[in-house]
């Protein structure tokens, strides 16, 4: 079953963030941990954890594509 990789909520003011860029690419074995993306708000950088171990599947969103807190991002 795949797992759904959600652009999270890092400050409960926010709405919206930047996803800045991908540290892995559609294909590629992703641990439990590792550093998936890099997200951007209008405060800080964050680097976001891959929720599970598996194939990144599928991608969605795009490098510096603004993106809303909850959005599926990747599978």
């Amino acid at each position: 079953m795949a797992v759904e990789v959600i652009f999270p909520r890092i400050d409960p003011n926010m709405t919206e963030g930047i996803l800045l860029e991908w540290k892995k690419s559609e294909g590629e074995w992703v641990k439990e941990g590792e550093i998936l993306f890099v997200l951007e708000t209008g405060k800080v950088t964050f680097e976001v954890e891959a929720p599970a171990s598996g194939i990144l599947t599928k991608v969605t969103v795009g490098t510096k594509e603004r993106v809303a807190v909850g959005t599926i991002v990747a599978y």
